[in-house]
């Protein structure tokens, strides 16, 4: 686990197990908390499982994954009228160890209390009827396992190569200072969870705040892109898409208002007090009050890329604010994480795993295996759901439509978290536009040499833990 987390937990060793297990349930279900919880009574039922299960969903954050990723990357540019000072360092690529990515504490605590749960399924009671739901919930779990070490490899590997540094994957909970594993053996046991989670969760599962099976297929072939296992890519993402097609125009704005759940394999439901995504972009109120400030806009590289009158994408994403444009600020306003609901402006549900990126990746994974009719097909597909009036283009050679490829992704994608992730599976650099970089004092191009093109491990991961070893360069 997290060694940030173990000096928690060495704090903490001769107490109780905590409300951890049992808290943030309102998600899910209605739960009484409590103040704590003997570690040997603390799962005796099936339904002690399922809170328990409930509680590692409740660790469960993408916010900061997102906001790393807007602010190092060409996704966003930083307006004159930002004057807060958050995350200036990050986008003009200026940090170190110190800086605290909250992915890692708070994926290795998700992991903490899945593998807590996982050691109690074998001595709980299960009355008849039960033995269904138990293997569900060790499915959910052993999935969330996988989930939370993927979002960890993907922020922090050294490379996506099988011999570079991984993370450390912690199989149970205890105290001490794992090593990191090399990419290519993380990826091999996030592969081992997810099938068999697979074969535990039914096909009747459908509750998409939770993992279901279908949802295990997304996860499956996100995973081997980043593996370059083009065959599973192909065979997963067809599992996905065979369950789940695209959204129409109509429906698509309505994924992101909560109002529809149209081609979203799982999401994270948030209610009050939980994160809010739209503040990483827009301080709360915009649609209410247009003259809030703007914390981060989209980049002129990213805006320019659009269809905008045929798009339904650019709308649904990003509004040309005009009383902006005619004051000389930047007009480029995300939107696409506000709510309708003013109490609650920026708070809406984080989608997790969405049917456009499943077409996005088998696309390439065709392209890859030099299926070019496939891949353009996929392509076009996912762009005639999107654009009015489009027509299918051809392609005549693979970095032709590699490159057509990622600019989609880029903008299919625009926001959720991948475009870091996106440039260093393809080691390229992440290079912004002069126009977006005004404010970044000359952060205009990160090379895949530079130590900051990784992010670090943090540096209270590495004084807690003698066998953590850094990226290089910090």
């Amino acid at each position: 686990m997290s060694t940030k987390f173990l000096q928690i937990t060495r704090i903490g060793a001769a107490i109780a197990v905590t409300i951890a297990f049992f808290a943030s349930c309102s998600k899910q279900i209605d739960l009484t908390p409590t103040d704590s919880i003997d570690p040997t009574k603390a799962f005796r039922t099936v339904d002690d499982l399922n809170q328990g299960l409930l509680g590692a969903y409740a660790a469960l954050s993408y916010r900061s994954s997102i906001y790393f990723t807007s602010l190092v990357t060409d996704e966003c540019m930083l307006p004159s009228e930002n004057s807060s000072g958050s995350g200036f360092a990050t986008h003009r690529w200026q940090y170190d160890g110190s800086m605290e990515h909250d992915a890692w504490p708070g994926n290795y605590v998700a992991i903490d209390r899945v593998n807590r749960v996982l050691a109690a399924m074998d001595v709980v009671e299960v009355k008849p009827g039960e033995e269904a739901l138990k293997s569900q919930y060790k499915g959910e779990l052993l999935a969330l396992r996988a989930y939370c070490h993927f979002e960890l490899i993907r922020n922090f590997a050294e490379k996506y190569e099988p011999g570079a540094m991984g993370v450390p994957f912690m199989e149970k909970s205890e105290v001490g200072s794992p090593a990191r594993l090399s990419f290519g053996e993380t990826m091999a046991k996030i592969d081992n969870d997810l099938m068999a989670a697979k074969g535990l969760i039914p096909d009747g599962a459908a509750d998409r705040t939770r993992i279901t099976k279908i949802a295990v297929s997304a996860m499956q072939a996100r995973v081997a892109l980043y593996e370059k296992n083009w065959d599973n890519a192909v065979n997963y993402a067809t599992e996905a898409i065979n369950a789940l097609p695209l959204a129409d125009r109509t429906n698509f704005p309505k994924i992101w208002k909560d109002k529809t759940e149209d081609e979203v394999f799982w999401k994270l439901k948030r209610v009050a007090g939980d994160e809010t995504l739209g503040d990483v972009y827009t301080q709360p109120g915009y649609l209410q009050n247009p003259g809030v400030k703007i914390n981060y806009a989209a980049s002129y590289k990213l805006t320019n890329l659009f269809d905008r009158a045929n798009d339904i994408r650019f709308s649904s994403y990003i509004t040309i604010d005009a009383g902006r444009l005619a004051s000389g600020a930047v007009p480029n306003v995300v939107v696409k994480y506000m709510s309708d609901n003013a109490s609650t402006s920026n708070l809406v549900d984080i989608k997790l795993y969405r049917t456009g990126e499943m077409y996005l990746i088998r696309s390439e994974a065709y392209a890859e295996k030099n299926d070019l009719i496939s891949a353009a097909a996929d392509l076009n597909a996912l762009r005639r759901a999107r654009i009015n009036g489009y027509t299918d283009a051809t392609f005549s050679d693979k970095q032709s439509l590699i490159d057509a490829l990622m600019n989609e992704r880029f903008k299919e994608l625009a926001f959720e978290g991948h475009r870091h992730f996106d440039l260093r599976r393809r080691n390229l650099p992440i290079s912004r536009n002069p126009e977006d970089a005004v404010n970044a004092l000359g952060a205009v191009l990160l090379n895949p040499t530079d130590a900051q093109y990784v992010f670090p491990i943090p540096n209270t991961e590495l004084k807690a833990n003698k066998n953590m070893k850094q990226n290089d360069g910090y």
